[in-house]
C-alpha cells in the first residue's frame, strides 16, 4: 500500500506558512534587484535631478526591504502554530518549519534511463516510476505522527534503490532536485541525488521539532514524548551534518546544523527540568537543591546555544526571536537556579543529626565556589544563616529575573508571546514574594553576593541518530534484476541469445551462485564453448523465462529438463570483467560516488547496504583465492568451488 501525506489541498497553517515564506522571498529578491539597480545608477550620473529621484527611490525600496524582512522574521517565529492546546502553562519550544520542494517528473529520465542502460522497454516500467513519483507527492506533506516519520524514512530508503539503479558515479539523470530553505525560503537546486536526500533528511528532523512542540508537557507522558522528540530531532541534524557536506542551502550548513543540534539538546534539557519538577517532592532540601543544579544546566546548554546564534554566519541567518528567545531562557533558568537555592535554605528545616551528613555532603558539591562565612556544617544548623545565604541567592534570583524580562521586551515578536510573558512575570513574582517574606526590617548586613550553583543534571540528552532499517522497503525496481550485477555502475555488453545442445559430457561448463547465475568455468572444446558462452557470463534466461532472479537448483532444473532439441540460454557479459582481478570486481562493488555527497561515511553506508546484494560476489572472490582445485590461470571465477557443479 502507497503511504499517503496530509492532503496537500486542505493546506494546513504551516503549509501556508512555507508558502508565504517563499513568496516574500521572492519579493525580497525583486527588490533587491532593483536597490542594486538604483545603486548603480546613483553612482554613475552627475545630473543632479536624477541623482535626488534615485536617493529617494532608494530610500523606499531600502524600507520595503525592511518590511519584507520583519515579516518573514514573524513568520518564522510562528511558533503558536505548533504548540498544543491543553491549558496549563509551558515555556514555547522552537520547531522548524519543513522545506518545501518543487514537483519532479521523472518519467521520461528514467524510461530513458532504463532503454539505454539495461536495454529493457522503458515503458514497461511506468507503473513502478509512477509509484516513485507518487511516494514523493505524498513525503511533501507528511503528517505531524509517526505515521508522517516512516513515510519520510521510507522515501530516504527508497533513494538508496534510487540511487543504485539510476545514478552512475561518472553522471546525472540531468534533472534538478529543488529545494527552498526552511528559515528564508531561499530556492537552491542540484542535480546531485545527495542534496535530494539530505533534504529529507532535515525534514525528518524538522518534523520531529513540531512533534515535540506540540506535546502537553504538564504531564509525564508529554514530557517523555517531547524529550525523545527533540533527541531524535537532534539525530537527524547531527547525521545530516557528519555524512553530507556542500549542501547548497543555508540551512543545510556544517555552521547552521550544528546550531540546531544545539538548540535540540538545549530543549531536551529543559524537558528534563520541567520532568524534574513533576516528580520531585518539592518540600525536600535535597529534591530542592537537585532542581537548582537541573536549573543550572539548563541555563549553561542555552548559554552555549546562544553563543552559537551570535557567531558570523549565523547570526544573520537565525531569525532574532530565536536568539531572543534562548538568550531569555538562559538568564529565566539561571534566576530559577537561584531560587530553588533560597528556598532549599529558607523553607526546609535545619537537618537532624541524622540528616546532617548527607546534607552537607550534597551542599559541599553545590556552589561553585565556596560561600563566605561560617562552615557548612554551622550553616546548615542555624536557621539564621541558611536565611542570609538565601537572600542573597534570591537578590541574584530577582536581578536575572528582571533581566530575562528586559530581553523578551528588546523583541516586537515575543512580546506578543503571551504565555512566555506569563511564565517570566510569574518566576518574577514568586521570587519577589519570597524576598519580601524573609526580609526583615531590622536587617543590617549588606546582602552578600551568592556564588553560583554548579550545574548537574540527572538525565543527560542523548543524540539519537536515525534508525533507518525500522522501516522496510523493497526495491521498487526489483525487475531490472539483482543490484549485484544489473546496477548503474555496472555496464554490460548487448544480451546474447545462444542455442546449446547437450553434448555426450552435459553442456560443458560450471556454474556458480544465485541471483543471477554465473558461468564458472567453460570447458574447451565443449558444447559452451563452441556455442560461444564465456566465464564470467551471468544467465538471465533460459528458454524465454526469466532468471536473473533464479536461484542456482532453479536454472540447474531448467537446464537438466531440455530434451533433444537443446536450450536457449540468455546471457549477458559485463564490461570489464572479461579478465578483471577478483579485488577490482570487489572494488567495484564497495564504490559509489554521488555528486554533491563525497563524504565517505555516507557512502560506506551505502555500501554496508549494497554489500547485502553483493556478498554473494564477494564471497566468490574469497573463494576464488582459497581454492586449490582451479583448473585454469589468470581468469577469475574458474576455481570449482564447494557451490559449484559441472553440466
Amino acid at each position: 500500500t502507497s503511504q499517503q501525506g496530509c492532503d496537500p489541498f486542505a493546506q494546513t497553517q504551516r503549509s501556508k506558512l512555507q508558502h508565504r515564506r517563499a513568496r516574500i522571498n521572492q519579493q525580497i529578491n525583486k527588490e533587491m534587484r532593483m536597490r542594486a539597480g538604483a545603486e548603480n545608477l546613483f553612482r554613475a550620473t552627475s545630473n543632479h535631478k536624477v541623482k535626488e529621484t534615485v536617493a529617494l527611490e532608494l530610500s523606499y525600496v531600502n524600507s520595503n526591504l525592511q518590511l519584507l524582512k520583519e515579516e518573514l522574521e514573524e513568520l518564522n517565529s510562528s511558533m503558536d502554530v505548533y504548540q498544543n492546546d491543553s491549558e496549563s502553562i509551558s515555556v514555547p519550544m522552537i520547531p522548524l518549519g519543513l522545506k518545501e520542494t518543487k514537483e519532479l517528473d521523472l518519467l521520461v529520465p528514467l524510461k530513458d534511463f532504463i532503454s539505454q542502460h539495461y536495454g529493457e522497454e522503458g515503458v514497461l516500467f511506468e507503473k513502478e516510476i509512477k509509484e516513485f513519483m507518487e511516494l514523493r507527492q505524498a513525503m511533501r506533506t507528511p503528517s505531524r505522527n509517526e505515521a508522517g516519520l516512516e513515510l519520510l524514512m521510507e522515501y530516504y530508503n527508497q533513494l538508496y534503490f534510487l540511487d543504485s539503479r539510476f545514478f552512475p558515479p561518472t553522471k546525472t539523470l540531468g534533472v534538478f532536485f529543488h529545494w527552498y530553505d526552511s528559515l528564508t525560503g531561499v530556492p537552491s537546486h542540484q542535480r546531485a541525488l545527495a542534496f535530494e536526500k539530505g533534504s529529507v533528511l532535515f525534514n525528518l528532523g524538522a518534523l520531529h521539532t513540531q512533534i515535540g512542540a506540540r506535546q502537553d508537557r504538564a504531564s509525564l507522558p508529554g514530557l517523555n514524548q517531547a524529550i525523545d522528540a527533540f533527541q531524535k530531532a537532534a539525530g537527524a541534524f547531527n547525521y545530516l551534518k557528519e555524512n553530507f557536506s556542500n549542501a547548497p542551502s543555508l540551512d543545510m550548513s556544517v555552521a547552521s546544523l550544528t546550531m540546531l543540534v544545539r538548540l535540540m539538546v538545549a530543549q531536551v534539557q529543559e524537558c528534563v527540568f520541567e520532568k524534574m519538577t513533576l516528580l520531585r517532592a518539592q518540600n525536600d532540601f535535597l529534591a530542592r537543591l537537585q532542581l537548582a543544579q537541573e536549573a543550572a544546566r539548563v541555563k549553561d546548554v542555552y548559554s552555549l546555544v546562544h553563543q552559537t546564534m551570535s557567531q558570523p554566519h549565523v547570526k544573520d541567518y537565525v531569525p532574532f526571536s530565536w536568539t531572543t528567545m534562548v538568550h531569555v531562557k538562559s538568564e529565566h533558568f539561571k534566576a530559577l537556579s537561584h531560587y530553588f537555592a533560597a528556598i532549599a535554605l529558607c523553607d526546609c528545616p535545619a537537618p537532624s543529626d541524622a540528616e546532617l551528613v548527607e546534607q552537607e555532603k550534597a551542599f559541599l558539591q553545590f556552589h561553585v565556589t565556596m560561600p563566605e562565612g561560617p562552615s557548612l556544617r554551622v550553616l546548615l544548623q542555624d536557621p539564621e544563616e541558611r536565611r542570609k545565604l538565601g537572600k542573597a541567592h534570591l537578590k541574584k534570583a530577582i536581578m536575572k529575573h528582571e533581566e530575562a524580562m528586559r530581553i523578551h521586551g528588546l523583541c516586537k515578536i515575543l512580546r506578543k508571546m503571551d504565555i512566555l510573558q506569563e511564565v517570566l512575570s510569574f518566576a518574577h513574582k514568586r521570587s519577589l514574594s519570597k524576598y519580601s517574606e524573609i526580609d526583615h526590617e531590622e536587617d543590617f548586613f549588606e546582602t552578600g553576593e551568592a556564588p553560583d550553583i554548579h550545574p548537574k543534571t540527572h538525565q543527560k540528552p542523548e543524540i539519537k541518530s536515525p534508525n533507518f532499517s525500522q522501516v522496510k522497503v523493497t526495491d521498487l525496481f526489483h525487475r531490472l534484476g539483482p543490484l549485484s550485477v544489473f546496477s548503474a555502475k555496472n555496464k554490460w555488453y548487448p544480451a546474447r541469445r545462444v542455442h546449446l545442445m547437450r553434448g555426450e559430457n552435459g553442456f560443458g561448463f560450471t556454474l556458480r551462485g544465485d541471483s543471477p547465475v554465473l558461468i564458472a568455468g567453460v570447458i574447451p572444446g565443449g558444447c559452451a564453448a563452441e556455442a560461444g558462452l564465456k566465464e564470467g557470463d551471468y544467465i538471465i534466461s533460459v528458454n524465454g523465462k526469466d532468471c536473473k532472479w533464479s536461484k542456482h537448483a532453479e536454472v540447474v532444473q531448467l537446464l537438466k529438463s531440455t530434451g533433444k532439441e537443446g536450450v536457449d540460454i540468455g546471457v549477458i557479459t559485463l564490461q570489464g570483467s572479461e579478465c578483471p582481478k577478483a579485488v577490482d570486481r570487489k572494488a567495484a562493488v564497495m564504490s559509489s560516488g554521488s555528486g554533491m555527497l563525497k563524504s565517505n561515511k555516507e557512502n560506506s553506508r551505502k555500501s554496508l547496504m549494497n554489500s547485502k546484494s553483493a556478498s554473494t560476489l564477494l564471497v566468490w572472490s574469497k573463494k576464488s583465492k582459497r581454492s586449490k582445485k582451479s583448473t585454469y590461470s589468470g581468469v577469475p571465477f574458474t576455481a570449482v568451488g564447494d557451490n559449484e557443479a559441472m553440466y
